[in-house]
């Protein structure tokens, strides 16, 4: 039902600086995946086949990924190297890739309204690539659309965080309506710690409905003047069209160094 699945592409990644200067955040390695792979693979075994990429300026090695390689094709032609490009070419079988550009970097409201004229009118994914999931049995996209077909509503993934770092991520809090499914009811961009109205915290995973478009076009500019998505989802939460997802699973913030470091030792031990 959801084929479309849009990746916000544009941002600095300053916090790994100086390594992000000329290299986009999302192509950071772990192991020997870049990061936006892990993302794509994830929306695909989820049955998305369209792939939304909302870029900026000096990540066209994004697009030179999901793309063919001649030279490179051509020299590793015959010897056991082709190995390594073999989930890779299956990605560019099953998916299409589009792409547009974000000239300015005004939040990730903006980045999605952004990629409106990819996406058209129809509900689709989200997936922040620096927020690397991992579970065993079905993805986090796989699990949220599953619950997408039942409710038919906009769906943000969450995870308990610490207190003390509530600040850092958007905060739900909401009627729990079935297992680990909270009907939203109230949702804040980084609150105060003392003012959090829980430590539900929104990752970078959404299943949005196509009227998102329209209230984020007149979402007024948040906290240091970037358009939130958590305002215009709160507007549909208004109306109890939003579900959050505890889900099942492990989630990596590779936007951090930390969580880079973390998820490049797990999933290596895994490959052992």
């Amino acid at each position: 039902m959801i084929k479309k699945c849009l990746f916000p592409a544009a941002g600095y990644g300053t916090r790994f600086l100086p390594a992000t200067k000329a290299m986009p955040k999302e192509m950071l390695p772990i192991v020997n995946k870049p990061l936006i792979q892990y993302g794509v693979e994830e929306a695909l075994e989820a049955g998305c086949t369209t792939m939304a990429i909302v870029t900026g300026r000096g990540k066209r090695s994004i697009e030179d990924h999901f793309d063919i390689s001649y030279e490179l094709e051509h020299q590793i032609q015959g010897t056991d190297k082709e190995e390594y490009l073999k989930e890779l070419r299956q990605v560019m079988r099953e998916c299409t890739f589009s792409y547009t550009r974000q000239n300015k970097m005004l939040g990730l409201g903006h980045a999605i309204l952004t990629g409106e004229s990819l996406i058209g009118n129809e509900a689709f994914a989200v997936i922040l690539a620096d927020d690397l999931c991992v579970n065993n049995n079905r993805g986090v996209l796989s699990q949220m659309i599953e619950l997408y077909k039942r409710y038919k509503c906009s769906i943000v993934a969450i995870e308990e965080v610490d207190p003390k770092e509530v600040d850092k991520y958007g905060i739900i809090a909401g009627d729990m309506i079935e297992e680990n499914v909270y009907r939203v009811n109230f949702m804040e961009e980084k609150p105060k710690v003392d003012k959090a109205p829980s430590n539900l915290a929104v990752i970078g995973r959404y299943i949005l409905t196509p009227d998102i478009f329209d209230i984020l076009r007149v979402t007024k500019p948040g906290k240091k003047g970037e358009i939130q998505i958590t305002d215009a989802l709160m507007e549909q939460a208004k109306n109890g069209r939003v579900l959050a997802y505890k889900f099942e699973g492990m989630r990596y913030d590779c936007g951090s160094i930390d969580g880079f470091v973390k998820a490049t030792n797990a999933l290596y031990a895994k490959m052992q």
